[in-house]
This record gives structure tokens, sequence and C-alpha cells, in this order.
């Protein structure tokens, strides 16, 4: 009894593990950083990153009708980029960043539109991709690296997701990835200090398969 007992909760459970819905998807967009001040005895300037565009894909999964959870990973061309009043200094530079987030959607995974706010956390690392020079303008505040280095990351935001059939999904979501700024990437000259936090705005469009 105690043997039919335990084969009829492993069917039970592994029904249930197969009842839920998977999602695998790809999203692309932009990448857009505002840049953290820098101090100095030899005045101020903006160290950070300019606008670049963003790739990525995820897989996820609807573990009840109001949460899902998904596994990410993006690619972002994000040169590094030092300013102060008219004169700016950029170097090649490119990020990888893997998180897992948490969705909370409003309406159940039926709903043809569901709306969602996303928070979770992972890993950013940061490339410097650039050649390295004996002078770089602006070096009185800070100096571009040929290296990389991996932070970690918060991850927020919300989107939209819209059904265009039963199996395709249309999404629209905005991110903040939020990382301790890399020194070592663009270390600074000395007496300058660099704000602690950067933050990565970005807007994203993709499509979501379900199955």
């Amino acid at each position: 009894m105690k043997t039919i007992q335990l084969s009829v909760l492993l069917l039970a459970a592994g029904l249930s593990c197969f009842a839920q819905q998977w999602e695998i998807g790809g999203i692309g967009g932009g990448s857009f950083l505002p840049g953290n001040s820098v101090t100095s005895p030899l005045g101020a300037a903006t160290a950070g990153f300019q606008s670049g565009a963003a790739f990525g894909a995820f897989v996820g999964q609807n573990l009840n009708p109001h949460i899902s959870g998904e596994v990410r990973y993006e690619f972002l061309q994000s040169n590094l980029r030092l300013q102060s009043g008219g004169t700016e200094a950029t170097f090649s530079g490119m990020a990888h960043q893997f998180h897992y987030d948490v969705l909370f959607h409003t309406n159940r995974k039926e709903s043809r539109t569901q709306y969602f706010a996303a928070v979770g956390g992972g890993v950013k690392l940061f490339r410097g991709t650039g050649q390295e020079a004996a002078y770089q303008p602006l070096s009185q505040f800070g100096y571009f690296t040929k290296t990389q280095e991996l932070k970690p990351m918060a991850s927020i935001g919300g989107g939209i997701k819209y059904a265009l059939t039963a199996k395709i999904v249309l999404r629209t979501e905005f991110r903040d990835f939020i990382t301790p700024f890399p020194k070592n990437l663009i270390a600074p000259a000395p007496g300058a200090k660099f704000g602690g936090l950067l933050h990565d705005f970005v807007p994203m469009v993709g499509i979501d398969y379900i199955y």
C-alpha cells in the first residue's frame, strides 16, 4: 500500500512539473548610461559608458498563475567614456551580463495581456577592448584600461506581454541594471573620486515562444 501511495505522489509531482509552461525568447534594444560624477582638485567631469545596442536571450518558467522566473543573458555594446566641458575621451568596450529575475504578473498566464514587474540579480562582466595609449585626453580625471572586471548586479524593471497567438508572445520592457562602478576599467587618477553606483537603463522589445 505504501508503495502505491508513493507511486501516486511521484506521478502527481511529475505531472505538476510537466504542466508548468516554459518560455524561450530573444530580446533587443538600447543601453543608456547617464554617467557618474567625478570630483577632482583639477575640476569636474563625468565617467561612464556611451549608449549602445543591447541584445539578449532568456529561458523562463511559469511557477504559478502570477509568478514566473527567468534566466537571462545580455550583450551590451558599451564604449568607455570620460567627459568634461566640451572634451570627450572614449575607449572601445562591451559588457556581458547573466542574471535570474522573478516576474510578478498582474493577470493570470491565460490572459492575452499581462503587465509585469521584475526583480533579480546576477553578475556583469565589463570589458575594455580598445588600444591603450601613452597619452589620453582627460587623463587628469581617469585612465582607460584594456582589461575586464566582474561586478555583482541588481536588476529591476517592468513591462507588458501581449499574446499574438497561443504560442507566440510580444513583450516590451524597461530595465535598470545596477552595479558598482568598475574602477579597474576606468581607473580614477590620483585625487579624483568617482560615484559609487552605475545605472544602465535598457528599454527592450522581444518575442517569447511558449511550450
